[in-house]
């Protein structure tokens, strides 16, 4: 039985939706670009053609959101890719921090409401529960 919260993933098109993201994702290398390289190039004058890269992508995934708190610039950063995106892209946020913590890693209340406004007000959420799956294939090994 699946719960009503999440039934809409259950959906022939969303399954079609998301069948066709992971063939897109097996099939295009990832980019990776950290939000320290994006303040190196504010140093080094590139910041608009680094941040260009970025949304050109189809998507953005954000790994491990939240493993250290963001200083100003960094919160400045995401917002202005988090802008850039909304309504205009995909952005895939993945975190071992609950929703409601965000707002301590981000740091500035302000900021962190512009940014988890556009991220959660239009977003699909898929909490996992249990055992990390590291976590289980690790003990497997032995």
């Amino acid at each position: 039985m699946v719960p009503d919260n999440e039934q809409w993933i259950h959906t022939p098109a969303i399954k079609k939706d998301l069948s066709a993201a992971l063939d897109w994702g097996q099939k295009t290398p990832a980019r990776a670009t950290d939000l320290s390289k994006l303040k190196m190039a504010k140093a080094d004058g590139s910041y608009l053609r680094e941040l260009a890269k970025i949304e050109r992508q189809d998507v953005i995934i954000l790994d491990d959101f939240g493993l250290q708190a963001l200083d100003s610039h960094n919160r400045i950063t995401l917002l202005e890719i988090i802008e850039d995106r909304h309504n205009n892209g995909s952005i895939i946020v993945t975190s071992q921090i609950p929703v409601q913590g965000w707002y301590d890693i981000i740091g500035e209340k302000t900021i962190a409401d512009a940014i988890l406004d556009r991220l959660i007000h239009q977003s699909h959420r898929l909490e996992l529960k249990g055992e990390s799956m590291r976590k289980k294939r690790g003990t497997n090994k032995v």
